[in-house]
């Protein structure tokens, strides 16, 4: 059966132009930008700025554009799975039940690629070209752990110099020596010198303190690697089951659903 007496859809400029840019900035993080480069920082807040402008047009925008039109329901997707089930085609002015669920989960997942990427990267850097992503700049990394590695045990040697010159007193004199022997002969007890403190123990507190910091730190960046990597995985997932949803539903319902987001295309759908 197919019910003709919804009217046809029609998606407005703001809806195509959202959609595809945040197509063309998936595919660029994707294959184009390396990641946590400038660039790729760039890209994506220009994702979250395309995202969050569709999520306010789905407030204030055209009738079938607004969320309202296309309601998150698993009991309606149950029962468009009948309709499939059945052979029947039904029109819808906006996103039908399956496809809400689908467009609610991309959006869903975005909103996490999104927020674990600036919760790493912060604020976009002014000159992207300047910031290399994580392969490119591991190397460099290594190479500045190396040389502050470096200046670390040469101060250190530096700050325990004075002990070495105490612990290591020069060759006593002649005279010293027939002085703590007239001492010793008299039973008085020379007394134990005590080495002047020097700044390795303070250094050594501060390293101490920096490494764990810098360990909390570390555990936190990885958390936030480990949820974007997957946020980011099932996003692809998704959009893969979108495509073969659109598929699906053109050729069984034969309807123009990829030419009415098309710019320009039509908007019979």
């Amino acid at each position: 059966m197919d019910d003709n007496s919804q009217p046809p859809r029609r998606w407005d400029p703001l809806v195509k132009l959202t959609h595809w840019g945040i197509v063309a900035a998936v595919i660029g993080n994707a294959l184009i930008t390396e990641e946590g480069s400038g660039w790729h920082i760039w890209v994506g807040y220009g994702l979250a700025a395309l995202l969050a402008l569709r999520l306010l047009w789905g407030l204030i925008g055209p009738r079938e554009a607004r969320f309202s039109a296309f309601p998150p329901s698993p009991a309606r997707a149950v029962a468009h799975l009948g309709e499939i089930g059945r052979g029947e085609v039904t029109r819808h002015t906006s996103h039908n039940p399956l496809g809400a669920l689908m467009v609610y989960a991309i959006w869903g997942t975005l909103l996490v690629v999104i927020g674990s990427g600036i919760a790493m990267s912060g604020p976009p850097p002014a000159n992207p070209s300047a910031v290399e992503g994580r392969e490119g700049g591991e190397g460099e990394a290594r190479e500045g752990g190396k040389e502050a590695d470096d200046e670390a045990r040469e101060e250190a040697a530096e700050q325990r110099q004075p002990v070495a010159a105490v612990a290591a007193p020069t060759q006593p004199r002649e005279t010293d020596r027939e002085e703590r022997g007239e001492r010793e002969e008299q039973g008085e007890r020379q007394p134990v010198p005590v080495l002047p403190q020097t700044a390795a123990a303070p250094m050594a507190e501060r390293g101490e303190a920096a490494e764990r910091e810098g360990g909390e730190g570390g555990e936190e960046d990885e958390g936030l690697a480990e949820v974007h990597e997957v946020a980011v995985n099932l996003l692809y997932l998704l959009i893969a089951l979108h495509l073969m949803g659109v598929v699906f539903e053109t050729r069984r319902s034969g309807r123009e659903i990829v030419g009415a987001m098309l710019p320009g295309g039509s908007h019979r759908a």
